[in-house]
């Protein structure tokens, strides 16, 4: 059996079936609808296989515009806007039976060398090594995993840890800020195409970046209180990487309002080096008149 991140891996080798037109799976998963992250990564994908390989991605910005159904392959139609000298655009539409539930405009930079260079340092944290996984707080706190989440984590392409223990009860949810911060990496190689290293992070971004939102209001695992759903997302990439290397993704929630709640990332090496910044807005609607939903991760906007 593969791992799950050989899973992913495979996730993201897309199909091409035609020039510009590439097809990726989309698992049949519990979830209600498919995961942000993945739709992301395979439309990166998409765009990077047009691309010249010397010119890695610099920068995306994508709107989630539908729900994709969980199973049902999906169709990435590039367009070839431009190929300058130093940039290449591209803009890829995500289709699914017959809709746009998705759309990415990438630009891809050759490396050159440039005058000015500095960044805002990393906060101090303790080394990943020295916290547990996220599976293992949940265990500890509830006795045992829900059976869905037990299915969630063995399928699970990124160890994930939180610099701070999970908040569980009101008491310690009292003037919490807006903030959260994990240590991630693949949970396996994931080979040596940086592209591949980029879509990997692409989908990891948007697995905990709403966290920031949710912080001051409820529990991040356990019954959840709201739908939530990514709406748009934006990434920055400024240094090479390896996904399946550690990387801290610190996270804030500059404002929440209007059912709507924006969150910032930045994430940094084990060095401290800034990697890659990453701003996205999610949507928030309570439950009405319906039973506490069991955590999940955040999916793609539902038609609204």
């Amino acid at each position: 059996m593969t791992n799950p991140a050989e899973r992913l891996v495979d996730l993201l080798d897309l199909e091409q079936i035609e020039v510009n037109i590439f097809r990726g799976a989309s698992p049949q998963e519990s979830l209600q609808r498919v995961f942000g992250g993945q739709v992301a990564g395979q439309a990166l994908v998409a765009a990077g296989r047009t691309t010249e390989s010397d010119r890695p991605v610099h920068s995306l910005h994508a709107y989630f515009l539908r729900p994709g159904i969980p199973g049902v392959p999906i169709v990435y139609q590039v367009e070839r806007v431009r190929d300058g000298r130093s940039f290449t655009t591209r803009r890829v539409t995500a289709v699914q039976q017959g809709k746009t539930i998705f759309n990415l405009t990438a630009s891809f930079h050759h490396p050159e060398e440039g005058s000015i260079e500095h960044q805002l340092p990393s906060h101090h944290v303790p080394h990943p090594d020295t916290l547990p996984k996220v599976a293992d707080e949940i265990r500890e706190h509830l006795g045992a995993m829900p059976e869905a989440l037990e299915r969630m984590a063995r399928r699970q392409p990124f160890d994930i840890r939180y610099v701070n223990r999970l908040r569980w009860t009101p008491e310690e949810l009292k003037g919490a800020d807006p903030r959260s911060a994990v240590w991630m990496r693949a949970v396996g190689p994931l080979g040596d195409d940086p592209l591949v290293h980029t879509c990997a992070l692409t989908y990891a971004s948007d697995m905990t970046l709403l966290d920031a939102v949710r912080i001051p209001v409820e529990p991040l695992w356990g019954m959840r209180g709201f739908d939530m759903a990514s709406l748009d997302h934006a990434m920055w990439f400024h240094r090479p990487f390896r996904a399946d290397e550690w990387f801290l993704y610190d996270q804030e929630s500059p404002i929440a309002h209007g059912g709507r709640g924006l969150a910032r990332g930045r994430i940094y090496d084990l060095e401290g080096r800034l990697l890659v910044s990453v701003v996205q807005e999610g949507l928030f609607r309570p439950y009405a008149a319906k039973p506490s939903q069991p955590a999940q991760p955040a999916t793609p906007s539902p038609e609204n």
